[in-house]
C-alpha cells in the first residue's frame, strides 16, 4: 500500500456491498483496498438468495460483481461472521474504513392475533428456503394444505405466490434447491389469495411482475370487479400525475376482473382494500381461517393515500398464511441501531452517535440496512456510490480510523486464528464451478450446494485432488 491509501473492510456481500467495493477500488486519491466479509461462503447475498429461481436474467448482475473480485486490490473472507468471529474493535485495529452492507434479512410483522399460530410463516423464510439458503435449508412448509393466503402486494408476494402456483416441470429447469423442487411436486396447493390493503393504482408489484404471475398457463385468475375499479382519489391522483406502469398495472387488473374462470387446475384470487385482523385456529390445528376487514383510502395531509378500515368484514377459507409486507435489518453488535426504522442509525451513509446525533469516524451503512427494504438490487448502486463517496470525502479530510496496522499478512493471519475455515474468492470459484457442472448435468444453470459444511467439504476435496 502507498503512503496514499486507505484499507475498507465492507461487511456483507450483496448488490449494494459490491456496488460500493467497484466504486472505491475506481479511486486514486486515495487508493482503496477492499476486504469484504460475509457470514456465509457464498457471495452475492440477495441475488443468490433472495431472486426468484425463475428470473435467472437478473442473476446476471454477478458477473460484474465478479469482474470488481477480480482486481488485485481485492480480497474475499467468507464464512466469517460479524459479530462471532470479528467485533467492531478488531476491524478497527486493520482498517480505515467499516462499511455495512448488511441488507435487511427478516420480516416486518403483521401485529395481529393469531399471527404466530402453525402454518404462519414469514415470506422472507420462504424465499430463503427455496433459493437453498443454507440458514433456512433445514426448515419445512406445510404444502399440504389447498388454499394458502399471501399477505402483501410487492414482488417478493408475487415471487412466493408464483413459486407456489408455477408447475414444478418449469421450476426444475432453475436453480431452485432440489429440497423445494420436491416438496413442490408433491403440494396440494390448488388456491392462493393474494391480498392487498390498499387500491389496485398503490400495489407495489411491477408491471412485468403481475403480467407474467397471472400469465401463467395452469392457473384461472379472479379479481372482484368491485375491488379492481379505482375509487375516486385514485382516479384523481392517477390524472393529476400520469404513470405508464400504474396505468398499466390498472388495465391488466381490470380486464382480469371481467375474465370468466375457464376451470385450470389452480386458482389466483386477487384482492385490494382488504387488511387481515386476525388468524383464526389454534397451538394443535394451526391456522384455520383468516379475518379481514374491507378498506377505504384517504388524503393524509402529505397528500398520499392511505388506507382505514371499515365496519365491513369477512373470513377466508384458508389454512396457511405467507406474510410479505416488507423486510427489516437486524441490530449489529457495537453499531448503533434505529429499531423502529429497522436500520443503522445513520445520516446519508455515515453511521451516527446516538447520544451526539454526530458522525462515528470510520463507520458507514449502505443498501437495505441504511435506508430500508426498498426499491430493485439497481436501485443499491447509486446508493452504495453516494456512500462511497463519503468515505473518499472523508479520507482527504482526515476523518477516517487511525489502524494499528494495514498490513494484507496480518490481517489474514488473524482471520484465519478466529476463523480456520474461512472462504477465499478462489475457494469460491471452485464452488461456483462445481454448482455449474452439476446443474449442466441436468439441464439446468446450476445445483446449489445448501450447506455451509457440504460447501467446505466439496472445496478440500478439489483442493486435494488438484494438489
Amino acid at each position: 500500500m502507498s503512503t496514499n491509501s486507505i484499507r475498507v473492510a465492507i461487511i456483507g456481500s450483496g448488490p449494494s456491498a459490491f456496488y460500493a467495493a467497484g466504486h472505491l477500488l475506481l479511486q486514486s486519491d486515495p487508493e482503496v483496498w477492499v476486504d469484504m466479509y460475509e457470514h456465509l461462503p457464498t457471495p452475492f447475498g440477495l441475488v443468490r438468495y433472495g431472486v426468484a429461481p425463475d428470473h435467472q436474467k437478473i442473476k446476471n448482475v454477478t458477473k460484474v460483481f465478479s469482474k470488481t473480485a477480480s482486481h488485485p486490490r481485492f480480497r474475499f473472507f467468507g464464512n466469517v461472521t460479524y459479530g462471532k468471529d470479528i467485533m467492531l474493535a478488531d476491524l478497527k485495529r486493520f482498517y480505515h474504513a467499516i462499511l455495512f452492507a448488511t441488507g435487511a434479512s427478516v420480516d416486518r410483522k403483521m401485529g395481529i392475533p393469531g399471527e404466530d399460530l402453525p402454518r404462519s410463516y414469514p415470506a422472507t423464510e420462504f424465499v430463503a428456503w427455496y433459493n437453498g439458503h443454507p440458514d433456512y435449508a433445514h426448515l419445512t412448509f406445510d404444502l399440504e394444505q389447498e388454499r394458502i393466503a399471501v399477505v402483501g402486494v410487492g414482488n417478493v408476494a408475487v415471487d412466493v405466490t408464483r413459486i407456489l402456483l408455477k408447475d414444478p416441470d418449469e421450476l426444475a429447469k432453475t436453480d431452485i434447491a432440489d429440497y423445494a423442487l420436491e416438496a413442490l411436486r408433491k403440494s396440494k396447493v390448488r388456491e392462493v389469495y393474494l391480498l392487498g390493503r390498499r387500491g389496485p393504482a398503490q400495489a407495489k408489484f411491477t408491471y412485468p411482475e403481475i403480467r407474467e404471475l397471472t400469465s401463467l398457463p395452469n392457473i384461472d385468475v379472479i379479481v372482484p370487479p368491485e375491488e379492481a375499479e379505482l375509487d375516486p382519489l385514485s382516479r384523481k391522483e392517477l390524472e393529476e400525475n400520469p404513470d405508464k406502469d400504474v396505468e398499466a398495472k390498472v388495465e391488466l387488473i381490470q380486464e382480469l376482473a371481467h375474465k370468466q374462470p375457464e376451470g385450470k387446475p389452480r386458482r389466483l384470487i386477487l384482492r385490494f382494500l382488504v387488511s387481515p385482523t386476525e388468524l383464526l385456529g389454534d397451538e394443535e390445528t394451526g391456522v384455520q381461517s383468516m379475518k379481514l376487514v374491507h378498506n377505504e383510502l384517504y388524503a393524509t395531509e402529505a397528500g398520499t393515500l392511505r388506507p382505514r378500515p371499515t365496519d365491513r368484514y369477512e373470513e377466508l377459507p384458508v389454512t396457511e398464511v405467507y406474510r410479505a409486507i416488507g423486510y427489516r435489518g437486524v441490530p449489529l453488535p457495537d453499531v448503533p441501531f434505529h429499531e423502529r426504522w429497522g436500520v443503522i442509525l445513520n445520516a446519508d451513509g455515515r453511521v451516527l452517535d446516538p447520544e451526539t446525533n454526530q458522525p462515528l469516524y470510520g463507520l458507514y451503512c449502505t443498501g437495505w440496512i441504511k435506508r430500508g427494504a426498498q426499491g430493485v438490487i439497481g436501485t443499491n448502486k447509486p446508493d452504495a456510490v453516494a456512500t462511497s463517496e463519503h468515505i473518499i470525502e472523508d479520507a482527504r479530510a482526515g476523518r477516517l480510523l487511525a489502524p494499528e496496522t494495514t498490513d494484507p499478512d496480518v490481517i489474514e493471519q488473524f482471520v484465519r486464528e478466529r476463523q480456520p475455515d474461512f472462504v477465499s474468492w478462489e475457494d469460491w470459484l471452485i464452488l461456483d464451478r462445481l454448482e455449474v457442472e452439476r446443474g449442466k448435468a441436468q439441464g439446468r444453470p446450476r445445483v446449489k450446494f445448501t450447506s455451509v459444511e457440504e460447501m467446505l467439504e466439496a472445496i478440500r476435496r478439489e483442493k486435494m485432488t488438484a494438489g
